[in-house]
């Protein structure tokens, strides 16, 4: 679905949908025997004591009034490139002709990727060897299946980042469960939390399978994680078994985004960090719908609101979206007014890493990003 490039109405709702693979749908997987030729569905062992229970039937939030900002903007520092090498058991190999190869784990993998506008730096005989070839729709969103090049594999494995371990898996819309351009605001979390001399409360909006929240739970932070999508709050609370976390302070919720943080603000709740990775398209549970360009000024405006005193960061990250940078960073300052700080904005890059994942390429440009931190 194409973004509509418009500005919200002042005083329009602004309904969230959950992250799931990037469009707000439910990750599935379909792959194919190599050899067979016929394609199978697999679907997520269901487990009932993993899911959590859909929250009571509610009435339409009221409306939230876009707030009009007085103050001076925060500073800025654009452009900001942070770039990431791979970390645990990622890493990029090699990119080109609109394709990249990837480690994950004992796994390379093939998926399209559009921004590979060159070629291949790697002989053919490499990319020959990948385990696994996404083929199918080459939109971000579309829908595919997995090839599978010497024999079937099964539908999860486990993958270890910045030291929390999870389960990839090989879901219909080419993701795998986790999104590794996100490791540098990952890292950056991690440092803060650690770095702190009391436990900081993180919100994790579009949470999608955990990682991010684990990194943060495992760090010492008491983490509320927010992901419309039943099935990837599932798939979230295995990754927290298999990262043996079960005791961490995590709150799992299935819910319409726009609808808790609305609920925040009204309870007086506050977080010291927030990380908020929209789609550009989504739905709730209960059918709300996500536009990016529509919702994300009031989604923000919430987000500021909802802020501690002495937070230490509000992160947004826009994926697969037609927009520069500069027009999250101009939002995100001008709704951070008066609050002082700097707004870091930018783009999130991967650089190919060689077969041996130490030898550095070229950079693939993933998504962009707009960060606000206290001076």
């Amino acid at each position: 679905m194409k973004n509509k490039e418009r500005r919200p109405a002042r005083g329009k709702p602004a309904g969230l949908g959950g992250k799931g693979p990037r469009d707000g749908k439910s990750p599935a997987a379909a792959v194919t025997k190599p050899g067979s030729g016929k394609s199978r569905e697999h679907t997520r062992r269901q487990a009932a004591k993993s899911m959590p229970e859909k929250p009571p039937a509610q009435a339409d939030e009221p409306t939230r009034i876009l707030q009009i900002r007085a103050g001076e903007r925060p500073a800025e520092h654009v452009p900001l490139i942070l770039e990431s090498l791979g970390a645990g058991d990622f890493h990029l190999i090699d990119s080109g002709d609109g394709l990249k190869l990837e480690q994950y784990g004992p796994y390379r993998i093939i998926r399209p990727e559009a921004q590979a506008l060159w070629p291949k730096a790697l002989p053919s005989h490499v990319w020959d060897k990948a385990d696994a070839v996404f083929t199918g729709d080459t939109d971000e969103d579309g829908m595919g299946r997995w090839r599978f090049t010497r024999e079937a594999l099964g539908e999860t494995w486990p993958l270890s980042l910045l030291g929390v371990d999870f389960l990839g898996r090989f879901t219909a819309f080419r993701h795998v469960g986790v999104f590794p351009e996100q490791i540098a605001h990952w890292s950056w979390m991690k440092e803060r939390i650690e770095g702190h001399g009391r436990p900081l409360k993180v919100l994790n909006l579009f949470g999608y399978t955990g990682v991010a929240s684990l990194v943060a739970a495992a760090a010492g932070a008491e983490v509320t994680h927010v992901d419309a999508s039943k099935k990837a709050i599932g798939w979230a609370r295995e990754n927290q078994a298999l990262s043996r976390l079960e005791r961490a302070p995590i709150r799992w919720i299935c819910d319409d985004a726009m609808k808790f943080i609305q609920r925040e603000e009204r309870r007086g709740s506050r977080y010291d960090i927030i990380l908020t990775d929209p789609p550009k398209f989504g739905r709730g549970p209960n059918g709300e719908v996500w536009q990016l360009f529509d919702h994300l000024p009031a989604m923000l405006d919430i987000c500021r609101e909802i802020l501690a005193p002495k937070a230490l960061g509000l992160v947004l990250t826009a994926y697969s979206i037609r927009a520069s940078f500069y027009s999250i960073h101009e939002l995100m300052r001008e709704t951070m007014r008066g609050k002082g700080g700097i707004v870091e904005s930018g783009e999130l890059v991967i650089r190919e890493a060689g077969l041996d994942g130490k030898t550095p390429g070229r950079a693939l440009s993933t998504s962009l990003f707009s960060r606000w931190v206290p001076k």
